[in-house]
């Protein structure tokens, strides 16, 4: 995804700040045009005309709550009718640091709404323009809990390796079509994320969170050299090509007629 003279327009979801509007601001940087959505209306506003006066870019924004259906068909709409859009960032997201134990099943359940569900119908509306045109770029922003799980709250976990396994079945099914697909895997961003998920960032050990303008700029180098997944923090690639080699290598023998013979039922045991 270079810079060319008419790259086309972005739609980037929760955009008002933190990664969604450092995207923002480099994609515009880029050439794009750009689709702002997020739930508040008077940051996206502020954003948008600073943009406009720093890039000389278009810019729309969709103040939409991504938990609710009403707006999520709103921005489906706008993905649908829009003809330039190239590139999906799919960024919007919540999360928790509460145990099990600690947390409220309400919040849990729009958390999946919003890191799931909506991530979900947004790609699909997107989907079917890119094919047609051979040419279109998903972003979607997971996180390291995606293969961590045991780090943070467990639904959020759940959630980010819905997003990064999501990913990589499109991966494997519009790679010959023309479309690319990125998965994210940020480690602690210095964003209002933690805050918002009960962990004020003052708390985390500083060489462990990353600015938010370094995590989105290695992330879109990592598009540009054509990673399928990018986790910023990794100094390695190959450790993260080993564990997916790893988990390909046990691909097929996943699923068998017979039971793994340590377990010593079925077929194997009357046999013997």
């Amino acid at each position: 995804m270079t810079a060319s003279k008419k790259p086309g327009t972005a739609l980037i979801t929760g955009a008002s700040s933190g990664i969604g509007a450092v995207y923002a601001q480099r994609l515009a940087r880029r050439g794009y045009d750009l689709v702002l959505v997020a739930r508040n209306r008077s940051r996206l506003d502020a954003l948008a005309g600073k943009l406009k006066e720093e890039s000389g870019r278009q810019v729309e924004t969709i103040a939409a709550d991504l938990t609710n259906k009403a707006d999520i068909a709103r921005v489906e709409a706008a993905i649908r009718g829009n003809r330039d859009l190239t590139v999906l960032v799919n960024n919007a997201g919540v999360g928790s640091a509460s145990p099990l134990l600690g947390s409220d099943i309400e919040k849990m359940e729009a958390m999946i709404a919003i890191n799931v569900n909506a991530l979900t119908r947004l790609t699909y509306a997107a989907v079917p323009a890119f094919v047609d045109r051979k040419a279109g770029t998903i972003i979607n922003i997971a996180s390291i809990v995606a293969v961590s799980p045991e780090t943070l709250n467990g639904v959020y976990g759940g959630s980010k390796a819905f997003v990064l396994a999501f990913s990589q079945s499109l991966q494997h099914e519009l790679g010959d079509k023309g479309v690319r697909v990125q998965a994210v895997l940020p480690g602690a961003t210095a964003t209002e994320f933690w805050g918002i998920a009960g962990v004020p960032i003052a708390h985390l050990p500083k060489e462990i969170v990353m600015k938010t303008d370094d995590m989105v700029d290695a992330a879109l180098a990592g598009l540009d050299q054509g990673e399928q997944v990018t986790i910023p923090s990794l100094p390695d690639l190959a450790e993260w090509s080993a564990f997916d080699a790893a988990r390909r290598a046990m691909s097929d023998k996943l699923s068998r007629v017979l039971p793994a013979a340590r377990y010593g039922v079925g077929s194997v045991a009357a046999a013997a």
